[in-house]
């Protein structure tokens, strides 16, 4: 191969309209070299609201194929798909291949120079041990986050795979993240994208892989919760003084991280080619809109009388219950559409995909509020003791993602393309032909 390696960071739905703000007010400067020379442009997918997921973007940045072609609609249900994505596609041709937690992602076979995937899919990974072990800790981390639940054998993992992992380079931002994320929760998302892209440098630079990605996703986090605190939001709603400090500014910390992540790939890697996608952008939320997760599934489900044989909590709200036939799941799927508040309003959103239920806890608001809750007509009083707050919604999805890449130049960047077209331009981009894409 006589094309430059490539390295993919993908920055999940972080808004490239922001990041113009915050270079305005003099911030980000790795991300204004890049932009000025480069520029960037607009990729498009669906149109349909309840399809604009990145579990579902990033499967179709992956494949090249959309919604409708790839079929693959919840997080973590990439395992049961046979699809190749744009890793298989340039292993066949030779290319060496990477990647870091890239979303509803799968491995396939050890021919990878690394794989870890996402803390919500269930696939195969391909690391030393040290850094298998730091992404168990990082999982349990992140699937606990809403009740801040940390395992002392994950502390443990954490603490020894970050020693042996984390770059020198990096040891001030972290002392800060870690002394200062009691009074800044979101630091500890920042934390684990540090670490994250750390794990990814040395990797990169151990095995020299010519294709490789990362995937960052605190923004996501972070924008969903705190948009609102932004100084370049300019809109009505505020969050409550409860629920952090007025002089704070969570984006401009991970938009921050972030720019530090792109100036130390380029500085490491100075001959390799960077593209930079986001899937899809958030925008403002418009409504006073409360997330909860249930502090612990099973026992929630045994209470209300639902018979399961597993059931698996995915990002924030979501969890994935599995049945030993098709009645009980479609039995379970009438308790659980029949819970509601005491003043009607229904607590969950359930999706019956024969014998397991995709389930979301979508009631939107206080849940202090709720005198009581009934499920299948059985009346409970304790739903403030059974769900832990996870946030107020600020920000919401946008099916316009951004694109950079550093191989072309401000003026030759296309204003706007489909987000499946990606894999097209990273195939053009190594020179290689005859994949047969849509």
């Amino acid at each position: 191969m006589n094309a430059p390696p490539i390295i993919f960071l993908e920055l999940n739905e972080v808004n490239f309209k922001f990041v113009d703000s915050y270079i305005e007010q003099g911030h980000l400067p790795n991300f204004k070299d890049f932009f000025s020379v480069h520029g960037y442009s607009e990729t498009t997918s669906e149109t349909d609201y309840e399809a604009l997921e990145p579990w579902i973007q990033w499967v179709t940045a992956h494949t090249g194929l959309s919604l409708n072609e790839h079929g693959v609609f919840r997080l973590g249900d990439i395992t049961s798909y046979d699809i190749k994505q744009i890793w298989e596609h340039l292993a066949d041709q030779g290319v060496s291949v990477g990647a870091i937690s890239p979303m509803n992602a799968k491995c396939r076979g050890e021919s990878w120079d690394f794989f870890i995937p996402d803390p919500w899919t269930s696939t195969a990974i391909v690391a030393s041990p040290i850094a298998r072990r730091m992404y168990q800790a990082i999982a349990q981390i992140v699937n606990d986050n809403a009740q801040q639940r940390v395992s002392p054998g994950s502390l443990l993992n954490l603490a020894i795979g970050g020693a042996l992992t984390a770059l020198p380079s990096s040891y001030p931002a972290y002392f800060n993240y870690i002394t200062q994320a009691r009074t800044k929760p979101w630091f500890k998302a920042i934390f684990l994208d540090l670490l994250l892209s750390d794990l990814f440098l040395r990797s990169v630079a151990k095995k020299r892989t010519q294709f490789a990605t990362l995937f960052l996703n605190a923004a996501a986090h972070i924008q969903h919760h705190f948009m609102f605190s932004s100084t370049i939001y300019d809109g009505p709603m505020r969050n409550p003084e409860w629920y952090i400090a007025p002089k704070h500014d969570p984006l401009l910390d991970v938009y921050t991280a972030y720019d530090r992540i792109l100036g130390r790939t380029r500085a490491r890697f100075p001959q390799s080619r960077v593209m930079l996608a986001t899937g899809l952008h958030q925008d403002p939320h418009s409504d006073v809109t409360f997330y909860w997760r249930l502090k612990d599934h099973a026992n929630f489900l045994k209470k209300i009388g639902v018979d399961f044989v597993t059931v698996e909590p995915r990002m924030s709200r979501d969890f994935l219950v599995t049945f030993d036939s098709f009645s009980t799941a479609a039995t379970a799927e009438v308790f659980l559409n029949s819970a509601q508040s005491d003043q009607g309003t229904a607590l969950f959103e359930v999706d019956n995909r024969g014998q397991d239920l995709f389930v979301m806890l979508t009631y939107p608001n206080d849940i202090n509020d709720v005198g009581h809750y009934v499920v299948n007509g059985e009346i409970y009083n304790d739903l403030i003791d059974e769900v832990t707050f996870v946030a107020i919604k600020n920000g919401c999805h946008n099916g316009i993602g951004y694109f950079a890449d550093s191989g072309l130049i401000r003026n030759a960047a296309s204003l706007q393309f489909a987000l499946s077209d990606i894999p097209k331009r990273i195939l053009t981009a190594l020179q290689l032909r005859g994949v047969p894409w849509h």
